[in-house]
């Protein structure tokens, strides 16, 4: 058991000792900010609200959490695929090169997060008007020195990431991600009672038939999220250089692991923050401009033209990702060199054919899966006329899934982790 292991047990109470800083300094919120505005808008912020946890809407000193990291790290792996060749040979020089692309997606990520942070202070004062308190000066240095604010707080919470990273459990930033969706899951459950159970005007048993349909079928989502990250496709591999005998001993079953959703929860993630940023900026825009109206109406996924740019998304990402996880040329370069290959097929060139053809395949299943989990939400506030905290529901499940089945493989890892002593021990 994970429990009974004393360094496990450590790295548990170390990241949630991490998680809780993080929500502590949710509540420290914004100078200069006139409290009664906070929280009232946390609809205008889509997404981005939720990977924060309700930070951006409580207009926190972490409001914008570990969204600019994503989003940055969205540009460094673009700018990889021969776009900029000092990145991609960066890419390819194993943890040296790791360690300067990590360092170039935090500076990046701080360098969006002020532009960012200034967009939305600039779009919510613009819109809004009086969200200072009473007898503050406003200016451009106002605005500056709330954008720094707002930045040295995204920069807190990638520090404490790689505190995670380092010594907890899991990914630094996946951690986040999860924290701040988990966070937000009480508010859409009481959304949700309010709704359907509890409303002032009374409710009929229909609502009362739905609210548990909708319980029901998030509870669905995740057991189906749970087979299918589960689920793979075994290529068979030999090698020319083990007897036959270790075969029949079972000792030579080799194979090539993949995972039928290849690229995680990556490609959700990517399609809603890109969604997100429009959107966020054009609510605090002129909507009668038409041009801001169509920029809208494109990037909001509730609108049928958002909701196909949203699905073409995520099918894109996950070719994008999984083709960039598995590189089927140097796949079929390293079974060569290890004397190894795909029964029946011919080594080198067939073999990275093949393994892109199954790669594709796979792929093809893997992000149509994502991308019906991801707009079942959406489907169903079209129907249901759901609140606008469940909106995201199935995106966020697929994140918290995701994320919890590669934290239980590490705990597994760790626990079962032997510890050699020498004779003398």
């Amino acid at each position: 058991m994970a429990l009974k292991n004393a360094k496990v047990i450590k790295m548990l109470l170390f990241t949630a000792l991490i998680l809780l800083i993080w929500r502590l300094a949710y509540h420290i919120q914004l100078p200069l900010i006139n409290r009664d505005f906070l929280g009232t808008e946390s609809s205008i912020f889509g997404f981005l609200n939720v990977f924060s946890g309700g930070a951006l809407a409580n207009y926190s000193i972490v409001a914008l959490g570990i969204s600019p990291y994503i989003t940055a790290s969205i540009v460094i792996q673009l700018l990889q695929m021969d776009i900029v060749p000092a990145l991609k040979e960066w890419a390819e020089e194993g943890e040296t090169g790791k360690r300067k692309l990590n360092q170039l997606t935090r500076y990046l990520a701080l360098g969006l997060a002020f532009v960012q942070a200034l967009t939305i202070t600039l779009g919510i004062a613009a819109y809004y008007g009086d969200i200072f308190k009473l007898g503050v000066e406003t200016n451009i240095f106002t605005y500056v020195y709330l954008a720094l604010v707002m930045t040295a707080g995204t920069a807190f919470v990638l520090w404490l990431a790689e505190k995670i990273t380092l010594k907890g459990i899991g990914n630094g930033t996946s951690m986040f991600i999860v924290a701040g969706i988990v966070a937000s899951f009480p508010r859409m459950i009481s959304d949700l009672i309010k709704k359907f159970i509890a409303a002032p005007e009374g409710n009929s048993v229909g609502d009362i038939f739905i609210f548990f349909g909708v319980l029901l079928l998030m509870i669905a989502i995740v057991v189906g999220v749970v087979f299918m990250e589960a689920a793979q496709r075994k290529i068979p591999i030999q090698y020319a250089n083990r007897p036959a005998a270790a075969a029949f001993r079972g000792k030579s079953e080799s194979n090539i692991p993949i995972k039928l959703n290849s690229a995680s929860v990556i490609p959700v993630i990517f399609a809603s923050t890109l969604m997100s940023l429009p959107t966020t900026i054009v609510n605090f825009l002129d909507q009668s401009n038409n041009v801001v109206y169509w920029i809208g109406q494109i990037f909001n996924y509730t609108n049928p033209i958002g909701f196909a740019v949203y699905i073409i998304l995520i099918f894109v990402f996950s070719f994008f990702y999984s083709f960039l996880q598995m590189n089927p040329e140097k796949m079929a370069e390293n079974l060569r060199k290890q004397n190894a290959y795909v029964p029946g097929i011919r080594p080198g060139a067939e073999t990275a054919s093949y393994i892109s053809r199954v790669l594709f395949k796979i792929t093809m299943v893997g992000a149509t899966y994502l991308a019906i989990v991801a707009s079942l939400p959406i489907i169903m506030s079209f129907i249901f006329d759901l609140p606008a905290s469940v909106q995201v529901g199935g995106t966020s499940l697929i994140i918290v899934v995701g994320v919890a089945i590669e934290t239980a493989k590490q705990l597994k890892t760790q626990a079962q982790e032997k510890q050699y002593r020498g004779f003398i021990d």
